[in-house]
């Protein structure tokens, strides 16, 4: 049975080491975050995470959703008692201001735990992810008197949220979205319309679902122009908070799926179910945009959750495994053969998938961290400059980490051989689970073309220009330090081959369009491998300090040996990103539709 350990020590080392958060104890919910309390978070929430969530793993995967034909919806067997104590623990409202029931501690810390959640059990650490997203929706753009009416409970972990937009005809251009809205004169709307592919839309673990619903309200603008948000509870609420009578939303199916099998994706019917607006008419992507983004963080965390529990079970199974003498000789003399963790082939695979996750954790902390400081903040320019590297890293996160995540599963799975198709072993669940990732939230290719298309552009290409200082500055500032040389030199030509990937862009791009859309997925790669480089670098340094105050000598020399690897064998993949990109789109358009 696959086993799965939080990574607190790693998560530690990086907060407290790479990070430095105590640096913004002058932020909101940072002095509360002292050494004490972040590590007794980390542990409690690893405890929850090894201990109550991934025992269920497997058998909810195997068990999976069940809709009765009244349309409830019933979860896999444990996963309402694990959920009862993720509420019990606080951890839907970790981040969350207290006024609405949360503990206002740092959204970085939120992170790590989602990362442990999603590494545990994927499927069911979406129920409570997703009433974050949909609490963070509502902080932002909800009244006060839906604040009120929704949030405490929401974060108390009593209800539950979700988000909806997809429709049968409509996927990534919500513009041809039909669901419409009609007033029922009281401020309330009457909601009609279908939507699908909605996660946790319909279950047994809390006893209200709050939806974010997008509709059009009738005669308003056609495409993006014309969409509003709408909070539509699964049953209504009284005006003194106790719920009243079964609104008229409903789940008409759950989706068969390749994994994630313990999350009801349901097809939820809206048949004139009462909703009121959220934010401004007419502009309810830009509420929606608050949940997507925050979505698409977290689903690049669960990218890098399925990465690394692969890689758990994956380096367990390496070291029993028997098979073959190492090329030097015999390693286990004593046994017919030697473990598999001997032969070359099999440590690159471990090394690049442990390479990865390690970069990929500093990453995604570090833009939460981001995240942090944009919303956190009174330092207007610092502010500022989070929020540049916020929205330049946000399509990185999800694709890049998701991209990797699932491909880092499959290479884990590899390591099995034939046991690694076997079910009972838990690898083909990694590999399924983490299929859904590249696709949801914007599929990664949408992610590509929002970087080259959005992000890169925006404020004349702003963010890009701070990332590139921030990192040359890194690279000139450790230039001299010979411990750092292994990990500061191959960062150059990386850096390097990005200023040339985005100048070539800018040169080819705006005339040829084509351009930017062939080159959009290698270019996020391309800046993505850069980002965990430099990632890597930071590790370096905080390692190397640790290693000279004598400090876990042996895990900080692990670190550096995985760094020098990734810096030897990952980052160099820069330069073929940057030819692809150079080779821009005349091959990849030249075939008429018919010839495929």
């Amino acid at each position: 049975m696959p086993s799965y350990r939080a990574p607190v020590e790693d998560t530690l080392f990086l907060l407290n080491d790479v990070l430095a958060i105590h640096r913004y104890d002058n932020l909101p919910g940072f002095s509360e975050a002292s050494p004490d309390v972040v590590e007794a978070v980390l542990n409690e929430g690893g405890k929850l995470a090894s201990e109550i969530l991934a025992p269920l793993n497997l058998s909810g995967d195997q068990e999976g959703c069940t809709r009765r034909e009244d349309g409830s919806v019933a979860t896999p067997k444990g996963f309402k008692a694990a959920y009862d104590a993720y509420a019990a623990g606080g951890w839907m409202g970790l981040s969350v201001p207290e006024e609405f029931g949360g503990q206002g501690l740092p959204h970085v810390l939120n992170t790590a735990i989602q990362e442990f959640g999603s590494g545990a059990n994927l499927a069911l650490s979406m129920y409570p992810g997703l009433t974050q997203g949909a609490v963070a929706a509502l902080l932002v753009h909800g009244s006060q008197e839906q604040k009120s009416t929704y949030l405490p409970k929401m974060v108390e972990g009593a209800w539950t949220g979700t988000m909806n937009l997809t429709e049968p005809h409509c996927g990534t251009d919500l513009g041809l979205l039909k669901t419409k809205a009609v007033p029922n004169g009281d401020g309330s709307y009457s909601l009609t319309g279908t939507k699908i592919f909605i996660s946790a839309g319909e279950h047994d673990l809390a006893e209200n679902i709050v939806h974010l619903v997008i509709a059009r309200i009738e005669g308003a603008p056609s495409g993006t122009k014309g969409i509003s948000l709408f909070v539509v509870p699964k049953f209504l609420v009284n005006e003194d908070g106790s719920l009243g009578e079964r609104n008229a939303v409903s789940c008409g199916s759950l989706e068969h799926k390749m994994g994630i099998h313990g999350n009801a994706t349901c097809v939820m019917n809206y048949d004139g179910a009462k909703g009121w607006l959220v934010g401004e008419e007419n502009r309810g992507l830009n509420a929606m945009f608050v949940m997507m983004n925050e979505a698409r963080l977290a689903v690049g965390v669960q990218g890098l959750g399925q990465s690394e529990v692969a890689y758990q079970n994956a380096v367990a199974y390496a070291r029993e495994r028997l098979q073959g003498r190492a090329l030097t000789g015999a390693k286990a003399p004593d046994k017919v053969a030697d473990p598999i963790i001997v032969h070359p082939d099999v440590r690159r695979t471990l090394m690049q998938i442990r390479a990865f996750n390690e970069a990929g954790r500093a990453l995604i902390l570090w833009t939460a961290l981001n995240s942090d400081i944009a919303h956190r903040s009174q330092d207007a320019g610092q502010r500022q400059a989070a929020e540049h590297m916020l929205g330049l890293m946000t399509p990185v996160v999800k694709g890049v980490l998701t991209d990797r995540g699932f491909a880092n599963a499959v290479e884990a799975q590899q390591m099995f051989g034939g046991h690694g198709y076997v079910e009972e072993w838990g690898m083909s669940q990694f590999v399924r689970d983490a299929r859904i990732a590249m696709i949801y939230e914007g599929a990664n290719g949408i992610q590509a073309m929002d970087l080259i298309g959005r992000k890169l552009p925006k404020d004349g290409g702003r963010a890009m220009m701070v990332f590139l200082t921030e990192v040359q500055t890194y690279i000139k500032d450790h230039g001299e330090d010979e411990a750092m040389q292994p990990f500061v030199a191959p960062l150059q030509p990386a850096l390097n081959d990005l200023q040339a990937a985005v100048m070539w862009l800018m040169q080819n791009a705006f005339s040829k369009p084509d351009n930017a859309g062939a080159g959009a997925t290698d270019l996020m790669h391309l800046l993505g491998n850069v980002v965990l480089g430099y990632m890597w670098a930071r590790i370096a340094k905080a390692a190397l300090a640790k290693k000279a105050e004598g400090a876990e000598t042996e895990r900080m020399e692990a670190k550096l040996v995985l760094g020098r690897f990734f810096m030897e064998r990952m980052l160099p993949e820069t330069s073929l990103r940057l030819a692809r990109i150079r080779a821009g789109a005349e091959t990849t358009m030249a075939l008429p539709a018919e010839a495929f």
